[in-house]
């Protein structure tokens, strides 16, 4: 296809990428929440947009399956983001990444003593380098729903999970004690597309990068 194909997620990421697709002149013609089409439409007979979980967008950028996506550092983190270009942090869908445990859990004791922790996470690798560089010793589980049941269940002390409120820590007695990383979400884009699809591309890209630096001013 000679057109521009954009991978995105469902949900939060979506809903705050459309004021950038509308920067760009490009509006979808459904809305994914509502709709149970995968490939959505737009105004642009040379656009379209694939609905995808958000943990195979890079997947989808770094195949070609699409030449543009919106990814959260979290998930690029863990693909790795080879064969991925990364030029912009687009400012939304911002929370931080954290390790949090149940209350009255001594944290910071259990690690001063060399305790080895169990951590349930689906960040793995984002966790397993948090952990090393501070000389802890961890056994990570990985989980892929619902971090905040690991340990409730005693399955883990501690959890690695992305925390926006905090609200459901708190409704599970969690608490956070250590912040690993702020978190944004990344326009990514596959490098074949971009020297072969440029004349394309780049205006798009150029638009986001304008509504990204209008919101930052305002």
């Amino acid at each position: 296809m000679s057109g521009i194909t954009i991978a995105l997620s469902k949900g939060r990421i979506f809903d705050e990428t459309l004021p950038l697709l509308d920067a760009a002149g490009i509006v979808p013609a459904d809305n994914p929440e509502s709709s149970r089409k995968l490939i959505i439409g737009t105004n642009r007979a040379d656009v379209r947009i694939v609905i995808v979980r958000a943990s195979d967008v890079p997947t989808y950028v770094q195949y070609g399956a699409a030449d543009l996506g919106i990814a959260g550092k979290d998930v690029l983190l863990e693909h790795g983001g080879a064969g991925l270009y990364q030029p912009l942090d687009l400012e939304i869908a911002k929370c931080r990444m954290s390790v949090a445990v149940p209350q009255g859990f001594d944290y910071v004791q259990a690690v001063q003593r060399g305790a080895r922790l169990r951590v349930a996470t689906k960040y793995i690798h984002t966790a397993r380098e948090h952990f090393a560089g501070k000389g802890v010793h961890v056994d990570l589980i990985k989980l892929y729903g619902s971090m905040e049941l690991a340990p409730l269940a005693g399955l883990a002390e501690a959890i690695v999970d992305l925390v926006s409120s905090g609200g459901t820590l708190k409704a599970n007695n969690l608490v956070e004690v250590e912040q690993i990383m702020p978190i944004s979400s990344r326009l990514i884009v596959n490098q074949a597309s971009l020297k072969v699809k440029r004349e394309a591309l780049q205006p798009v890209i150029d638009c986001f990068a304008a509504a990204v630096a209008r919101q930052a001013k305002a």
